[in-house]
């Protein structure tokens, strides 16, 4: 239901309309004191205190290896552009060398079974059978 421009003008004739607009310009004025005497607070004690800034608590292990659930559960301190760069690097360094310490101890590992098979396949008695072997180690 919109009304007419005629009876708008109507309406501000008749005096209801300035009632309306003096209950308005009352109405937002107290907001705007409230707002304002709210955020500048008229006691001694701070409506906001300022919050010391959140810093990472190192939640990877030292005692044992990083594993899956740990790294899921890394939940890194936000700053106002979103992560903190030393937090982030700090964690990345320490996830980096984990992978680059079990890295190492794979390629041990695997080198440890490489020079085992190569001397299992090397034995001369390779293709011997399980009788075979008993008769030459009796001999």
């Amino acid at each position: 239901m919109a009304r007419s421009a005629q009876d708008v003008f109507r309406l501000a004739r008749s005096g209801r309309g300035t009632q309306v607009f003096w209950f308005l310009l009352i109405a937002m004025v107290v907001v705007v004191a409230a707002v304002t005497l709210a955020v500048i607070g008229g006691g001694d004690r701070e409506v906001l205190p300022e919050v010391p800034p959140e810093r990472l608590v190192d939640p990877l292990p030292r005692s044992r290896p990083v594993g899956r659930a740990d790294v899921e559960a890394l939940r890194l301190p936000v700053a106002p552009r979103g992560y903190r760069m030393a937090d982030v690097d700090d964690v990345l360094g320490r996830l980096g060398a984990e992978l680059a310490e079990r890295d190492a101890r794979i390629a041990e590992l695997e080198a440890a079974l490489a020079g085992a098979q190569a001397t299992a396949v090397s034995s001369p008695d390779l293709f011997a059978g399980p009788g075979q072997r008993d008769e030459e180690e009796g001999r």
